[in-house]
C-alpha cells in the first residue's frame, strides 16, 4: 500500500489550516488599521496579530515538512553513492524526528506552567491555549516526516543519473523564483 494518498490529504489539510490562519491575520490587521484610522485603536490588535503570525509559522512549517520543502543540500547528496545517501538520510530523519519529539514534549510541559496565565490584552484567553501551537505543530511535523519517510528513503537508496545531476546544476544556476521550489 502506498502512503501517497494519505500524504496528499494531509498536505491539503495543512494547506487549509495555513490559509485559514492567513485569512484571519489579514482580516484582523485590516480591522485593526480601520479602527486605528477612525481613532479607536483596538487594545488586542498587536498581540493577536503576533500570535497569528507565530501560528502561521509553526503550522506552515508542518506544511513545508509534508512537502519536503525545508532547506537541504540536494546537490551534495546527488554526488554520494546510494549507501552513503541512505545513511545520511536515515541520520537526518532520526535527528529531525527526535528534535520535534523533544520540542513537542517540552512544549507540552510548558503548557502546565502557563495554566494560570492569560493574555495581557485579552484576559479571558489563556496563554496555554496560545502556546499549544508548540506541541501540536511538533506532532504535525513528526507525522509529516513519518508519512514522507518511505519516499525519502527510496529516493536516497537509488543512484542519481548524470542527467539528474546536470538538471539540478542548471536549476541551481537559475535565480530563485517567487513560487520557490522543494528541496529534498
Amino acid at each position: 500500500m502506498t502512503v501517497e494518498p494519505i500524504r496528499r490529504r494531509y498536505e491539503r489539510l495543512l494547506e487549509w489550516v495555513v490559509i485559514a490562519l492567513m485569512v484571519a491575520l489579514a482580516v484582523e490587521v485590516t480591522v485593526g488599521v480601520v479602527y486605528r484610522t477612525l481613532g479607536a485603536s483596538l487594545v488586542w490588535y498587536d498581540e493577536v496579530a503576533s500570535i497569528l503570525l507565530a501560528w502561521i509559522t509553526f503550522y506552515g512549517s508542518a506544511l513545508a515538512s509534508v512537502k519536503r520543502a525545508h532547506i537541504g543540500c540536494p546537490e551534495v547528496m546527488m554526488f554520494l553513492p546510494p549507501p552513503a545517501k541512505l545513511a545520511f538520510r536515515i541520520v537526518a530523519e532520526a535527528l529531525t524526528i527526535g528534535f520535534f519529539l523533544v520540542l513537542g514534549w517540552m512544549g507540552y510541559e510548558v503548557l502546565g506552567a502557563l495554566a494560570n496565565d492569560t493574555l495581557v490584552s485579552l484576559p479571558e484567553v489563556p496563554v496555554s491555549w496560545v502556546q499549544s501551537v508548540m506541541p501540536i505543530s511538533a506532532a504535525l511535523i513528526v507525522a509529516a516526516e513519518l508519512i514522507t519517510l518511505p519516499a525519502a528513503l527510496a529516493k536516497a537508496a537509488r543512484s542519481t543519473s548524470l542527467a539528474e545531476v546536470m538538471k539540478a546544476a542548471a536549476e541551481s544556476a537559475q535565480p530563485p523564483s517567487i513560487s520557490g521550489g522543494a528541496s529534498h
